[in-house]
């Protein structure tokens, strides 16, 4: 394994060499979680529509990565990710979409929490990465170079509190502001300037969730009294509702709404919060928010509406069915997709109705390209479906080799005519184009 860590001036020069002048994101590139607008579906066409069996071609693997849960970003041709290095060390690192080459590798964090290993992608603006590690450090660095440009601690700057698996989030880039969740109820959330990152705002939570709520709709599990502040595993959405901007965040207390200008807490609904964990982003469309969690709890949406005093979140249906963990929603054509704790449903985002349900792969995650799901188990077993309400139908599905032991939790990339699938040490590119 080659070891970019500490690359001499030579190896930097070479690297900056290796990517162009003026790095920017083009239509096509993936240069943050769940793609440019964060919704998990990418607008590429021109895609395989079946799969051979076996799956589509690999073009190249590699076990350079380190281990880790990051999804990767993608950007004219380099993807950036998260893998560990020597110890406990969490490293940012640039790697070739040609043929997996690692490019250069910046040391920044230490692994924490349950599961270890990182999981935040990095995302990209102007040059920049803007990365969080699992200890809650949150680092800008040059794309070409991975050389640091400044550094915040979550915890030591902001008082941040996060879960017992750690930080996972993936910041926001909104005009001038990074965006993200130290947790806590000092500075629930943050934003900061993104070229130097001096404090813009900090929005305070002190609200409690109460003992007595618990998810409308039936069997939902009654939780315990607790701080709602706490930053859980999702990471932000931008969103215009009701003719202001506003940051969507899923926290430890359930799903608030802030103010992007100044940071004034909104809303909140309580109802798609475990007393587990709450991991997945939520989807906004329009004036609707949808969220979910798993351990027993479900998924709901509420109408976010202005009032004489504010905003309020009202809710209207829940689906104790879906119960998605950390594998993600996708809306397409009016209807959200996304696996429960063991099938995948299709539900339609106004009224709750279930379109269909089915087994696929199980519990996972989906992305979807080109009107279809590409749809991978935690277990391993990739599908392909067809992204319509009309009927579960399946267009391939295949193993990955070397599977490693740990579950497949990171989600797929799908970019530039390539499918990347990283497990663990593992990073395979597929050539998914027509």
């Amino acid at each position: 394994m080659r070891n970019h860590v500490g690359l001499t001036a030579a190896a930097m020069l070479a690297a900056s060499m290796s990517c162009p002048a003026q790095l920017k994101a083009v239509p096509g590139d993936w240069p943050a979680w769940r793609g440019p607008d964060r919704t998990g579906v990418s607008p590429e066409s021109g895609l395989l529509v079946s799969w051979p069996a076996g799956g589509p071609k690999l073009a190249w693997q590699t076990t350079e990565i380190g281990r880790g849960y990051s999804t990767p970003s993608i950007v004219a041709g380099t993807l950036y990710l998260l893998g560990t290095g020597e110890g406990e060390t969490e490293c940012l690192l640039a790697v070739s979409a040609k043929d997996g080459a690692v490019l250069w590798r910046t040391p920044f964090g230490k692994t924490r929490g349950g599961y270890p290993g990182p999981r935040s992608t990095p995302t990209f603006d102007e040059g920049l990465l803007y990365v969080i590690s699992s200890d809650g450090k949150l680092l800008c660095a040059d794309a070409r170079t991975g050389a640091k440009k400044w550094m915040k601690d979550l915890v030591a700057d902001f008082g941040g509190k996060c879960g017992g698996w750690a930080y996972a989030e993936s910041p926001l880039i909104d005009g001038p502001k990074v965006v993200c969740t130290p947790g806590g109820e000092v500075s629930t959330m943050v934003a900061l300037d993104k070229k130097t990152g001096a404090k813009l705002w900090t929005c305070s939570v002190t609200k409690e969730r109460a003992s007595a709520e618990a998810p409308s709709g039936g069997g939902g599990r009654r939780r315990p009294s607790k701080p709602y502040a706490i930053a859980g595993y999702a990471s932000i959405v931008a969103a215009e509702i009701g003719g202001v901007r506003q940051y969507v965040q899923f926290l430890d207390g359930g799903v608030i709404g802030v103010s992007a200008a100044d940071g004034k807490l909104l809303w909140t609904y309580d109802a798609p919060a475990s007393s587990t964990a709450n991991c997945t982003t939520p989807i906004v469309s329009g004036d609707i928010v949808f969220a979910a969690s798993a351990y027993n709890t479900g998924g709901g949406a509420a109408r976010i509406s202005r009032t004489p005093s504010g905003f309020e979140a009202k809710e209207i249906w829940f689906l104790k069915d879906f119960q998605n963990h950390h594998g993600g929603v996708v809306l397409i054509g009016g209807h959200l997709y996304g696996t429960g704790a063991s099938q995948l449903l299709c539900v339609d985002l106004k009224t709750g109705a279930v379109a269909w349900r089915a087994p696929s792969v199980g519990k996972g995650s989906v992305v979807a390209a080109g009107g279809q799901l590409y749809v991978r188990s935690e277990n391993g077993p990739i599908a392909l479906v067809d992204a319509s309400p009309a009927a579960y139908s399946e267009k391939g599905r295949f193993d990955q080799p070397d599977r490693r032991k740990e579950k497949a939790w990171p989600h797929i990339l799908v970019a530039g005519g390539r499918m990347v699938v990283r497990d663990q040490d593992l990073l395979l590119c597929y050539d998914v184009k027509k």
